[in-house]
């Protein structure tokens, strides 16, 4: 596409072939332009510059890439995160994990608050917010991750402690009161990893590259080590798939939890299972 072509036409030329709002999205990045400037000034054209980045943006998302990574930011919780490949894009189901994170922490005067996994950070960031007197650690395996979620809580204000490392492998002896995590929890070989622009997001962050593995290898990781790292009293909240929240029941109650329940997504969906320890507890058995 050659230079001085008007973004009224390119706009709707291009919504034949990729979603209308993501051709409107990906026109306003590239012309600097919100929505109205573009509806109140169609005539305006490309420069020669714009037309060549217009294109490759247009290419890798006709090639199935992610809207979020080409704009390079996402909403989650009513605010907006920086994201990247290096990053799961932010789920509306995950929302379900923030709310039950709140409603238990807002009944402690200054909660010790862990997300293990924390990724582009907004687990850990909107909790921060909604709690502005807990005591926030965020825990990644991914050194390029924690550098985005640092952004993140900058950009929000958001005073959080990151620790690199291998779920509660930097955390040394610390206990909390309150255990949060969306963990890899996809089997390998589900059919969704090859669409929805899943193949564009990290895998690390969506399997635990186990092969044939159920999903739940990292899940079973986390609560067999949560009884070390959990306060008398203190909760496990874990996101999970669609079809895991009887088989995390179980891990839970094997590992000394009680009041074990799940909590439900937009969809009806059990999308996040959790439990309370009720006393400390040795290191508990890992389970399948």
């Amino acid at each position: 596409m050659a230079g001085g072509e008007q973004i009224g036409a390119i706009w709707r030329r291009t919504s034949a072939l990729i979603d209308r709002l993501d051709a409107r999205l990906l026109l306003q990045q590239v012309c600097g332009c919100t929505y109205a400037e573009l509806i109140a000034h169609p005539e305006r054209t490309l420069t020669a510059a714009q037309c060549v980045e217009f294109d490759a943006l247009m290419a890798r998302r006709v090639a199935g890439e992610p809207l979020a990574y080409l704009l390079g930011s996402a909403f989650f919780a009513g605010l907006e995160f920086a994201v990247s490949p290096d990053v799961l894009i932010p789920r509306p189901e995950t929302e379900v994990l923030v709310g039950e994170a709140q409603r238990l922490a807002r009944n402690l005067d200054a909660p010790r608050i862990v997300d293990l996994g924390t990724g582009a950070g907004i687990v850990a960031i909107v909790l921060a917010r909604l709690c502005p007197s807990a005591q926030v650690t965020a825990v990644d395996l991914s050194s390029a991750a924690l550098a985005i979620a640092r952004a993140n809580a900058a950009r929000h204000g958001a005073t959080i402690r990151f620790l690199h490392g291998d779920w509660y492998e930097p955390l040394g002896e610390e206990r909390f009161d309150l255990i949060v995590s969306n963990p890899p929890y996809v089997a390998d070989g589900d059919p969704h990893l090859r669409r929805d622009g899943l193949p564009f997001e990290p895998q690390i962050a969506l399997t635990d590259g186990i092969a044939g593995g159920d999903g739940l290898a990292c899940i079973r990781r986390i609560v067999a080590a949560a009884a070390e790292h959990l306060l008398p009293g203190g909760w496990l909240l874990i996101e999970h798939g669609y079809d895991q929240a009887v088989e995390v029941s179980i891990l839970l109650s094997r590992a000394g939890f009680s009041e074990i329940g799940s909590w439900r997504d937009s969809a009806a969906i059990a999308r996040v299972t959790g439990g309370v320890l009720t006393a400390a507890t040795g290191r508990a058995t890992l389970v399948s």
